[in-house]
């Protein structure tokens, strides 16, 4: 039986947004607040887990042999990949295109044309 909220023949748009990109949340609670890095992307439910954003309560039993002490943490939860819109070189926020040169494909904003960079992880 076909799922109301996915597509019927089980194609998904193309996700343009990859791990260690700057991106700035577009909608929700922690909406306007400035780039924050992509720590991770989850294809398959189109979610990403960005740094510092969509923070929640979890509650951890202590375990003595993986050295877990136990309590409240706080840790990021995924959001929705229509929820955050990638930065470009200006800091704002833009939409993704494609532009080949020759063999390479690379990603271009939309807002000025620029090239993304491809980001390094800080450590």
């Amino acid at each position: 039986m076909p799922s109301k909220f996915k597509p019927a023949n089980g194609s998904k748009s193309k996700i343009k947004i990859k791990r260690n990109d700057l991106v700035v949340v577009i909608a929700g609670k922690d909406k306007g607040k400035s780039a924050h890095r992509v720590l991770r992307v989850i294809a398959s439910k189109q979610r990403v887990l960005v740094e510092g954003v969509g923070m929640v309560k979890k509650h951890v039993k202590p375990n003595p042999q993986r050295n877990i002490a136990g309590g409240i943490l706080e840790q990021e939860a995924p959001i929705h990949i229509s929820n955050v819109m990638l930065v470009d070189s200006d800091g704002k926020g833009t939409r993704v295109g494609y532009q080949s040169d020759g063999d390479k494909k690379t990603r271009v904003a939309r807002t000025n044309g620029g090239q993304i960079a491809e980001q390094i992880p800080k450590k």
